[in-house]
């Protein structure tokens, strides 16, 4: 409004009054006060500016200047108190003198809508014409303004009117008894904005009017920011209602409206209070209003809001991606750390790890179901034993672990825009829960194996590197990364010797990804293995031109094919070298010409390799023989099975045809244990497409006293036969074999801590048993996570060896 700005009125200075040695102050003064008062009254068109100008001139030359001054400031002060104060009390109606809400309920909000604007109307209308008229003033006392006040540090006469207009009618009472103006004002204020607030809209021009008019006074007359009447008094106040309203509202909210609800208010809220100070109050305020609000709303609520029903974990449940992104982008604006909705998360994932492990405990551990077959009256099997049974359960918990890390991956990508710290405090949360799995490390390695075996089977090439990556992922938060290695070995050593893997470039393709993750020392016997593959088959070609240079190759001699295994780098209890109790199995029985094949190639041997020794296994090896069946559509079949089915098959050759051989019988000629036994039998007297033998008494289980012959009756209308092993699938361990594995792990780990504790120390010299318990964890923990009171043992183990010396203050020194 062009009326509160100075104006840019100039004068020339009239020449010096020859006389001014007789001049009449009180004359002058008359002049000018009647001048003052037709420009208070709008009636100052006829006015002579310069001839005033002149007037006010003369007085300062006349050395009159405080004087002058004085009386412009009571005439001032004078007419504020006199004319303008009066007119605003005439606007102070009773429903602008309820003080707080007592009485509200008799007043409408029209009513005090109305009466607030009045009054605020009537003050804007006092201060523009009190910054007009001293605009005005100014201009006829400039000369007073140059020469008289810088000298006598006194402020400037528009600035004192100004100062009159705080202290004469903001600082003053309207009326006796009553509050200062400026103090209904601020009420007047805050009325209107939590009338705006609840849905009445207010007048904005005429508070940010008098908002202006606070800005533009001082509490004094330094002129300093924080002195401002807005910075003094009314902010504060703004401040302290605000909190008051918003901590209500809060706490209303949270009783009536549901999470999302609430997070969208806040919201709201949010970018009113934003939006009201921008426009409305002062721009200043904006920052200090908007941490009240959430302040009041998001930090005393926001534990509140993520426990509730509706809250956090519904949101992740119901997957409500937007309202998860509103709850995290509130609690950011009060704690960057986002502590609650961290917490939530970890519960909500802790939780669903839970219950996987549970459920999967359940189904593994459920008996078989069987039903009965109408047919034929026997019972039958509806579902996989209860080893296959174990297997689908680790292959259930796989699935539903690689399923949450993809609903909470999509939770942290949609909901949480990537945020590095929500991100990684999810990702442990989820490693925790891998983790809290005492079994978590075997039915990964059963994950793998299933995929190996079956699962990457017609799958694409960027499909298996898929199945692949899931693996790793797991694998990355796994901490017993060496129990897992234990299990991988096993599964990758039968997988290779069993011909049960479906592709040799995706095993080798996992144990890249997987050095690439670990390290070179975790995979390198893994690929020993298939070294030790390569170097058996040029063996095996080796001991062939062998055979010829020695006159042992003829036409009826059978073909070896020998893999010759490195000791140290195979698992040797996946051959099960040793039976329950850990002592030795007893040797295989093998016919004569499987005797002597297996006699030429230790002799081949032996001339190549002096000093080493051979141990034949033939629990992993297999067979391919052919077998007479007169009355099956191919007379002559090709029968590829283990060698202990190939043991078994040839003790017929050797008996009259229809006669029995017992269990027993067959154990005692071939020496293979009676578990293995069982299950080679099944296979070939009980399963309906290999059934090579006849079983008495015919059932499903095979019993010592059973009794088995050579089944002259069989039929196929294959010529090549594959028999399958009973059992031969993927098995989870027992109770008591897991406690075995635990067992060597244990003991593995103890020689790892040692050689990690004898590395830092020869490098060291000396350490303190802090850094040297932090080092040993740094240097094992891709392997492991290291115990702290096993690492303590390897310590005092070393020491009594005289490896380490204790020394004082919780130090070791390393001895030579």
């Amino acid at each position: 409004m062009s009326a509160l700005h100075r104006g840019k009125t100039k004068f020339r200075p009239p020449k010096r009054s020859p006389n001014i040695s007789n001049f009449d102050f009180e004359a002058s003064w008359r002049i000018l006060e009647q001048a003052f008062r037709e420009i208070h009254t709008k009636n100052a068109s006829d006015l002579s500016f310069e001839e005033l100008y002149r007037v006010a001139y003369n007085a300062v030359l006349a050395k009159l200047g405080a004087r002058l001054y004085d009386r412009v400031v009571d005439f001032e002060a004078a007419w504020l108190r006199e004319h303008v104060r009066g007119q605003i009390a005439a606007k102070l109606t009773p429903p602008l003198m309820v003080d707080g809400h007592q009485g509200r309920p008799m007043i409408t909000d029209g009513e005090r809508l109305h009466a607030g604007a009045s009054f605020l109307k009537a003050l804007k209308q006092a201060w523009e014409d009190n910054y007009t008229c001293a605009t005005m003033m100014s201009d006829v006392l400039m000369y007073l303004d140059r020469a008289y006040c810088p000298a006598d540090r006194r402020a400037s006469p528009f600035f004192r009117s100004m100062c009159l207009f705080r202290d004469q009618i903001l600082h003053s009472p309207a009326r006796p008894d009553f509050p200062t103006i400026l103090d209904i004002l601020i009420r007047v204020v805050l009325d209107q904005i939590e009338m705006d607030r609840s849905g009445q809209p207010m007048d904005q021009y005429l508070v940010r009017s008098n908002i202006l008019m606070l800005e533009a006074l001082y509490e004094s007359d330094d002129k300093k920011d924080d002195e401002r009447l807005y910075t003094k008094h009314l902010e504060p106040a703004f401040l302290r209602e605000t909190s008051a309203f918003y901590r209500a509202e809060g706490e209303r909210l949270l009783q009536e409206c549901d999470a999302g609800s609430y997070c969208r208010k806040v919201h709201d809220r949010i970018r009113q209070e934003i939006v009201r100070c921008q426009t409305t109050l002062s721009p200043t305020s904006t920052g200090s209003i908007q941490r009240v609000v959430e302040e009041e709303m998001i930090r005393h609520q926001i534990k509140g809001v993520i426990q509730m029903d509706t809250g956090a974990a519904a949101m992740v449940e119901e997957q409500r991606h937007d309202e998860l992104r509103l709850l995290f982008e509130l609690e950011a604006r009060v704690d960057k750390a986002r502590p609650e909705l961290t917490k939530a998360m970890w519960k909500c994932i802790a939780e669903r790890g839970a219950a996987i492990q549970a459920n999967v405990t359940a189904v593994a551990q459920a008996p078989p179901t069987t039903t009965e077959d109408r047919e034929s009256g026997k019972a039958k099997a509806t579902a996989a034993r209860a080893s296959n049974q174990q297997a689908l359960a680790a292959l259930a918990w796989v699935d539903e672990m690689l399923k949450l890390k993809d609903r909470f991956d999509a939770i942290c990508q949609i909901s949480f825009a990537s945020d590095q710290g929500m991100t990684g405090s999810v990702n442990r949360s989820i490693a925790d829960a891998i983790n809290d799995f005492p079994r978590a490390a075997e039915y990964i390695s059963l994950f793998i194996d299933d995929n190996m075996k079956k699962g990457i089977k017609d799958k694409t090439e960027s499909e298996v590197d898929e199945t692949l990556e899931k693996a790793i992922i797991l694998l990355r938060y796994l901490n017993d990364k060496d129990v897992f290695e234990t299990y991988y070995k096993r599964n990758l050593c039968k997988r290779l010797l069993l011909k049960k893997s479906i592709s040799i470039e995706v095993e080798k393709q996992m144990i890249s990804r997987i050095k690439l993750e670990l390290g070179h020392s975790f995979t390198l016997k893994m690929e020993t293995m298939f070294k030790d593959l390569a170097l058996s088959e040029e063996l095996t070609n080796s001991h062939k031109a062998w055979l010829v240079a020695n006159n042992k190759d003829h036409r009826k001699r059978p073909d070896l094919s020998v893999k010759v295994l490195t000791s140290m780098t195979w698992p040797l209890e996946a051959f099960r070298t040793t039976d329950s109790e850990g002592n030795q199995r007893p040797t295989l029985i093998f016919p004569p010409a499987v005797e002597q094949l297996r006699t030429d190639f230790t002799s081949f041997y032996d001339s190549r390799h002096s000093g080493r020794k051979l141990t034949w296994i033939g629990i992993m090896g297999d067979a391919d023989i052919r077998a007479h069946f007169p009355k099956s559509r191919h007379p002559v079949h090709e029968i590829n099975c283990s060698t202990h089915s190939m043991l078994i098959l040839l003790l017929f050759n050797k008996i009259p045809q229809g006669e029995w051989l017992t269990f027993e019988d067959i154990q005692a000629r071939t020496n293979i244990p009676a578990n293995d036994l069982m299950r080679n039998l099944q296979s070939l007297a009980v399963a309906p497409k290999t059934r090579f033998l006849v079983k008495e008494p015919m059932s499903r289980e095979v019993r010592p006293g059973d009794q088995f012959k050579y089944n002259e009756n069989f039929t196929s209308k294959l010529m090549r036969i594959k028999v399958g092993v009973v059992s031969a699938g993927n098995k989870v361990e027992s109770d008591k074999e897991r406690q075995e594995t635990e067992r060597k792990n244990n003991d593995s780990r103890a020689f790892a801590i040692e050689a990690a504790i004898v590395r830092i120390m020869k490098q060291r010299k000396e350490c303190s048993h802090t850094q040297l318990i932090t080092e040993i964890i740094g240097q094992l923990t891709r392997q492991f996570k290291p115990d702290p009171p096993m690492i303590k043992k390897r310590i005092e183990g070393l020491i009594e060896r005289e490896y380490l010396e204790r020394m004082d203050g919780s130090y070791y020194k390393y001895l030579a």
